[in-house]
C-alpha cells in the first residue's frame, strides 16, 4: 500500500539492479514517512566498523514494507549502493531459495548451482557480498530462528555492507542488532495525517466537500493511525457508494464507530478489513476468497488468477463480452477498492502481477474455511502432523500446499468435495511411482490442477484421465509428448504444460475439446491434424504459445480462427521462405493481438537460421499490437517493414532479433507505437528523430553495450515518459542529455508531465 503524498512530476534518474523484486509504490498517497525515510536513509548511509543491520519493525499494515520500498528506490541511496538486492522471507521460506535469489544478482544460477547444499550456497554468497557496498532487503522476517538461518550468508566484516529487515517482531530485531542500535519502530499516523490520507484515497486530492468533513475526520480518528485501515476504508467510500453522499459517511463512520472498543489494533484491523468484504458485491466475494490459494508475499500472475477464476465459474458471462475481458474487471474492481495490490504491469498497461497484503490474505484464508463455507484450506505441517489433520480434507472444497508437499500426498489425503488443488512450492518436488495416482485418486471432483512444481516424470497416471471435471490443469512432466489420452478431458478450458524437451507433440485431439480456450507450453508444440468431423473445434481457442512453424498452416488457422495470442518458436527462416508451414496464413487472424516470433535452430550454428527478410505488412494479422521477435539476426534496414503495421503499439526486439553497425529509421513508420524494447544488439549509430514514432511513450535498451547515443530527437516525443537503460557510458551521457531537454520542455510550457530516466550500471556524475 502508499502512504504519502509525493510530487505530481519527477525527474529522477534511478539505477537498477537486474530486475530486483521489489513492491511498486505508487507516487501519490504516501503521507507520514517522510521523517521515518529521513531516520532510516541515516542509518544506512553512516559509516560503521563492520556489517550494519537495520530493523524496521511494526505491526502489520503500518507500512513497513512500503517504507523499506521507498527507501530501497530513493535517488540517495540507489547512487550509494550499486548493488541493492530484495528478498521476501515470510513465514515459509527456505535459505536455499533465499541464497539462490541473492546469488543471480550476481551471476547466472545454473542447475549445477541450485544442487548446492544451504552451507555451499551460504558461502557462495558470502564470497560475492565480502567486497564492495551493497543493500540487501530482507522483507518480512518472522523469527529469531529465521534470522539465525540467514545470517551465516552475509559478510560480518565487510563495513560497506548494509543489510535492511523488516519484521513484526521486536526480539528478531534485536538479535539482528550488530552495534547496538535500538531497533526501529514505526509510529502510527497523527490523526491528521490520518484524515490527509483518507482524503487522497477517495478524492484523489487534500479537498474534501464541507459537508463530508465531520464524519471522515471520525472515520480517519477511528482508524487509530492505521494506514491500511485507511486505505481500506477509503476503498469502501470510493467503490461502494457516490465519494460525495453524506448519509454512506455517516453508515460508514457509525459502523466504524463499534470497532472503537476494541483493544487489541490487529482485531480492530480484521473488523475493518471485514466492514470491507461485506461491502463487496456478491460476485466479487468468491474471487477475493480464492486469493488465499496463493502463498504470503506471493506475485500472482494475473493471467494465471483470471483463468483459475473462469475455471471455478466465479465469472458471469455477459453479452458481447469474453469471460476473460469480464474477468479482468473484476480484479481492476478489487484493486480499485484497495483489497489487491498491482505489482508489475505489461507493456501495454495492463496488470501483469498482483499481490495482497498479509493481512487481508489472513483474513481471506480464516473466512475462507468457517464451518460455514468450508470454501477453502491451507495445508501446514506441524510438529504433530498435518493440520488441518488428514481425516478433515474432506469437508473443503479447495485446498492449497505450498511445503511438505511429498509427505501430504503420500499421506493418501481423500476429499470427495475438493474442487480446486493448487501447490506453488518454490522447490520441486518428483513424485516416486507409488505416488503417482494419489492426486486424481484423491480428488475426483477436481476443476482446477495448478501443481506445477510436481513433476510426474516420464508417465501420467491413467487416473489423470478421469477427471472430467477439469476445467484448468498446469503440469509438469519428463515427456516429449501430451498423450491422446487429454482429449478426453473434454471440459478442459486451459492446459498448461512444463517439460525439459525442446519440442512436444500434441497428440491429443485439441480440435475436438470444444471448450479449450488456452494452451501453453514452454516447448515447441507440434498440433495433431485436423480431421473433417471437427467443425466446431478450435473456435474458442484464444491462446497457442508457442507452436512449430510446421503448424502454421492454412487449416490451423482456419480452425483456431479466434486467437488473440500467438507464439511461434522454431526455424523461422523456413516459415518465412514457405518451406515449412505457411506465415502468410496469419493474415487470416482478424482477432490476433499478440505475436511472438522465436527463432531457435538448435542443434545447428545460429547463424545458419539468420533471417534474410521479413514478410510484407500485409502478410501480417491485420489487427496485431504487440510483436516480439528473438534471435533473428536481421538486418537494421528490415525494420521498415514493421514500422508500416498500423496497429502495432509494442514492439520487442530480444536476444540479437536485428544486427548490424547502423539503424537509419526510416520515415512513415511506427505511427502508433507506444513501447519499443532493443536488446541485446551490437548496434552502434542509431539515426532517428521525433516523428519517426509520435506516440512513443516508453524506450527500453538492454545489453546495448557498442550503442555511442540515444538520438536526441526522441526528446520532442511528446509522449515519452519513461526511458531505461543498460549500455555505454556515451549511451547514457545522450540519455541524461535528453532527461535535461524535456524538462527545460515542461518548464517553458508549464505542463505536468512525468519523465522517468532508468541507467544501469549507475554512472558517477549522476
Amino acid at each position: 500500500m502508499s502512504y504519502l503524498a509525493d510530487a505530481i512530476i519527477s525527474w529522477y534518474i534511478t539505477f537498477p539492479q537486474t530486475a530486483p523484486v521489489v513492491p511498486l509504490v505508487r507516487q501519490r498517497n504516501l503521507v507520514g514517512l517522510e521523517d521515518e525515510t529521513k531516520t532510516i536513509i541515516g542509518y544506512l548511509t553512516a559509516e560503521t566498523e563492520q556489517l550494519d543491520v537495520i530493523s524496521i519493525v511494526g505491526m502489520p499494515g503500518l507500512g513497513k514494507t512500503t517504507l523499506a520500498g521507498k527507501i530501497f528506490r530513493d535517488p540517495a541511496i540507489v547512487y550509494r549502493f550499486h548493488t541493492r538486492i530484495w528478498v521476501y522471507i515470510s513465514q515459509e521460506f527456505t535459505r536455499k531459495d533465499v541464497f539462490l535469489a541473492i546469488l543471480k544478482e550476481f551471476t547466472k544460477v545454473t542447475e549445477e548451482t541450485k544442487t548446492k547444499s544451504d552451507h555451499e550456497l551460504a558461502m557462495l554468497v558470502a564470497a560475492k557480498l565480502d567486497e564492495g557496498r551493497f543493500l540487501i532487503v530482507m522483507d518480512d522476517v518472522w523469527a529469531v530462528e529465521d534470522w539465525d538461518k540467514l545470517k551465516i550468508a552475509l559478510p560480518h566484516t565487510n563495513s560497506m555492507g548494509k543489510v535492511l529487515i523488516t519484521s513484526r517482531h521486536e526480539e528478531v530485531a534485536k538479535r539482528a542488532n550488530m552495534i547496538n542500535r535500538l531497533p526501529h519502530k514505526l509510529r502510527f499516523l497523527t490523526h491528521a495525517e490520518s484524515w490527509l490520507l483518507l482524503r487522497l484515497e477517495v478524492f484523489g486530492k487534500p479537498a474534501c466537500p464541507p459537508e463530508l468533513e465531520d464524519h471522515g475526520k471520525l472515520i480517519a480518528k477511528d482508524c487509530n493511525g492505521l494506514p491500511l485501515a485507511i486505505v481500506v476504508i477509503g476503498g469502501i467510500l470510493v467503490k461502494k457508494f457516490s465519494a460525495s453522499n453524506e448519509t454512506t459517511w455517516k453508515k460508514v463512520s457509525e459502523s466504524m464507530n463499534r470497532y472503537v472498543i476494541e483493544k487489541d489494533p490487529e482485531r480492530r484491523m480484521e473488523k475493518i478489513i471485514a466492514l470491507s468484504y461485506d461491502k463487496l458485491p456478491y460476485h466479487l466475494r468468491a474471487c477475493y476468497l480464492y486469493l488465499g490459494m496463493f502463498p504470503e508475499d506471493f506475485q500472482i500472475p494475473a493471467w494465471k488468477l483470471i483463468r483459475m477464476w473462469i475455471a471455478e465459474g466465479f465469472i458471469q458471462q455477459n453479452i458481447g463480452v469474453s469471460l476473460e475481458e469480464t474477468a479482468e474487471g473484476y480484479l481492476e474492481d478489487l484493486i480499485s477498492r484497495n483489497l489487491v495490490r498491482v505489482d508489475k504491469v505489461k507493456s501495454d498497461g495492463k496488470i501483469k502481477t498482483c499481490r495482497i497484503h498479509d493481512m487481508l490474505r489472513d483474513f481471506c484464508i480464516n473466512e475462507a474455511r468457517n464451518e460455514k463455507e468450508n470454501f477453502l484450506q491451507e495445508i501446514k505441517k506441524t510438529n504433530e502432523g498435518f493440520a488441518p489433520p488428514i481425516s478433515q480434507i474432506e469437508k473443503y472444497r479447495r485446498l492449497c500446499i505450498h511445503s511438505n508437499v511429498l509427505s501430504f500426498i503420500s499421506s493418501k489425503p481423500y476429499g470427495h468435495r475438493v474442487r480446486s488443488f493448487v501447490c506453488f512450492s518454490k522447490e520441486d518436488v518428483i513424485l516416486p511411482a507409488d505416488c503417482i495416482s494419489n492426486i486424481p485418486t484423491s480428488f475426483k471432483l477436481l476443476r482446477v490442477l495448478d501443481v506445477k512444481p510436481i513433476i510426474f516424470g516420464k508417465s501420467i497416471p491413467s487416473d489423470m484421465y478421469q477427471l472430467l471435471h477439469l476445467r484448468y490443469i498446469v503440469l509438469s512432466f519428463n515427456l516429449s509428448v501430451v498423450p491422446a489420452h487429454f482429449s478426453k478431458l473434454w471440459n478442459l478450458q486451459t492446459l498448461i504444460v512444463d517439460t525439459p524437451s525442446r519440442k512436444i507433440a500434441i497428440k491429443a485431439d485439441i480440435w475436438n475439446m470444444l471448450h479449450l480456450r488456452h494452451l501453453k507450453t514452454n516447448a515447441s508444440a507440434s498440433l495433431p491434424k485436423r480431421d473433417n468431423n471437427s467443425d466446431k473445434g478450435g473456435q474458442k481457442l484464444q491462446t497457442l504459445d508457442t507452436i512449430s512453424p510446421e503448424s502454421c498452416s492454412e487449416q490451423v488457422f482456419d480452425t483456431a480462427c479466434n486467437l488473440k495470442k500467438l507464439g511461434i518458436r522454431g526455424p523461422l527462416a523456413s516459415l518465412i521462405d514457405g518451406k515449412i508451414g505457411s506465415f502468410g496464413s496469419l493474415r487470416k487472424l482478424d482477432h490476433l493481438e499478440n505475436l511472438k516470433l522465436l527463432n531457435d535452430v538448435f542443434s545447428r550454428p545460429a547463424s545458419e537460421g539468420q533471417l534474410r527478410y521479413l514478410p510484407q505488412p500485409y502478410e501480417f494479422p491485420p489487427k496485431l499490437k504487440s510483436l516480439t521477435l528473438s534471435d533473428t539476426s536481421l538486418d537494421w534496414s528490415h525494420m521498415s517493414i514493421l514500422g508500416l503495421l498500423e496497429k502495432l503499439i509494442v514492439l520487442k526486439l530480444k536476444d540479437n532479433a536485428f544486427m548490424g553497425k547502423t539503424w537509419k529509421t526510416a520515415d512513415g513508420g511506427f505511427r502508433h507505437l507506444e513501447v519499443l524494447h532493443i536488446g541485446p544488439t551490437n548496434l552502434v549509430v542509431w539515426k532517428a528523430s521525433g516523428h519517426h514514432f509520435p506516440k512513443l511513450r516508453r524506450l527500453e535498451l538492454y545489453n546495448c553495450e557498442e550503442l555511442i547515443q540515444v538520438p536526441i530527437g526522441l526528446a520532442d516525443i511528446q509522449s515519452l515518459q519513461f526511458l531505461e537503460l543498460n549500455c555505454s557510458n556515451f549511451a547514457a551521457a545522450s540519455a541524461k542529455e535528453i532527461r535535461n531537454i524535456k524538462k527545460k520542455q515542461q518548464e517553458q510550457t508549464m505542463q505536468v508531465s512525468i519523465f522517468k530516466l532508468s541507467v544501469f550500471p549507475p554512472h558517477d556524475e549522476y
